[in-house]
């Protein structure tokens, strides 16, 4: 890979972020700013120009537009910028565009699969009445049913839906009853997270005043247990911390993220992993557009990982796989052991039986799962 105009000459990832919705989520703050504010086709033309500093010698291994909604794009601006970007990097073998249930039909589906898109992530969140009511969006369960059969008719063979669990006032019979809608789907994928209550947001602020009480740590944890184990029993393998598929049916491009390989990311506030370096690029759409269009990366921040650094980030993201990490690959993609250079996490973890070691690989115990996050801070520093 080279400097100037970047020749990307082996198969990588590639992220496209549009930072679209039309309303702020409530307790996502991820999105920067309503569609309405922005000229679409400027900000997507600028899209087009940052990634024209890039040249693919060889297709995509993976493409992902997502990161907000990209379809609440009007149908004939999103399929445009999905042939210029299959123009750049050629055919990848997964191609994967995140859609909400309330903006997408079977046209459109149609016509996404006919322009080379064959992966399907559906933000449902819940596929429970009144969580969905909570979660304050735009559609009812069945709105997700009927978006399922009809991406299967448009030819999709591999579909993802998100949910989301721990609601405020739901219960674990309720989680259980819209886990069981989603196995009924005959779906491919399925990604289940916790509520979480991010810095700033309007479910923090009705959290913190005391008009939102979380559900007990207790019920959190048999949520998650009860995905863990209804997955399992409908034939799903659960392949990393929060994600759940059908033989063969991972997803190819989040693996490069727990892989820690390179990927490239575009679009206002993406991030890319590229020798070693972790760029963010500017987060406000304005001065995003501002930069591509004076011919300047539109890079916000770069961050350049040290080899100890770089062994702590495979080692944390690689312990997010049910799998876990494979020593003697750790050690040659490294330089470190593994064993030693997390010798005191190591110890300290298997006596309370959260870490394990077996097979040639250091991976987290199923108890361990629901305090994940907790454990692997341990591992992002060690000395």
């Amino acid at each position: 890979m080279k400097h100037g105009n970047i020749i990307i000459s082996q198969p990588t990832a590639l992220y496209i972020h549009i930072p679209f919705c039309e309303r702020k989520c409530f307790y996502c703050d991820f999105y920067s700013e309503p569609l309405k504010n922005h000229d679409v086709p400027k900000t997507l033309g600028a899209m087009l120009a940052e990634f024209d500093r890039y040249k693919f010698e060889s297709p995509a291994k993976t493409i992902y537009i997502g990161g907000g909604s990209p379809s609440c794009l009007l149908a004939e601006n999103l399929l445009h910028f999905i042939d210029e970007i299959t123009r750049r990097t050629g055919k990848a073998k997964e191609f994967t565009i995140e859609v909400n249930p309330g903006q997408t039909n079977p046209a459109l589906l149609n016509k996404l699969y006919a322009a080379g898109v064959n992966r399907l992530s559906i933000g449902a969140q819940s596929l429970c009445k009144k969580d969905i009511e909570f979660l304050r969006r735009d559609y009812q369960s069945a709105t997700v049913t009927r978006l399922v059969n009809a991406a299967k008719k448009a030819g999709f063979d591999n579909i993802s839906i998100d949910l989301i669990f721990a609601v405020p006032g739901s219960n674990l019979r309720r989680w259980k009853r819209g886990l069981q809608k989603a196995v009924s789907m005959n779906i491919d994928h399925i990604s289940a997270y916790a509520l979480s209550y991010e810095h700033g947001t309007a479910l923090t602020k009705m959290r913190d005043a005391g008009l939102v009480k979380p559900v007990s740590e207790n019920l959190d944890r048999q949520m998650y247990e009860a995905v863990i184990d209804m997955l399992a029993a409908a034939g799903f393998e659960h392949y990393e911390i929060s994600n759940f598929a059908k033989p063969h049916k991972q997803c190819r491009h989040n693996l490069t993220y727990w892989n820690n390989e390179e990927y490239i990311g575009i679009g206002p506030s993406a991030t890319s992993h590229l020798q070693r370096r972790r760029i963010t690029n500017i987060r406000d759409i304005h001065d995003y557009c501002k930069a591509v269009e004076a011919g300047k990366a539109p890079v916000e921040e770069c961050i350049e990982s040290d080899e100890r650094n770089f062994a702590c980030e495979t080692a944390v993201l690689g312990l997010r796989k049910i799998c876990g990490l494979n020593l003697a690959k750790f050690h040659e993609r490294t330089g470190f052991d593994a064993l030693k250079m997390f010798a005191e996490p190591v110890k300290k973890y298997r006596q309370l039986n959260l870490i394990e070691v077996s097979n040639g690989r250091l991976k987290l115990t199923r108890a361990a799962l629901p305090i994940a996050n907790s454990i692997l801070c341990d591992f992002a520093g060690a000395d």
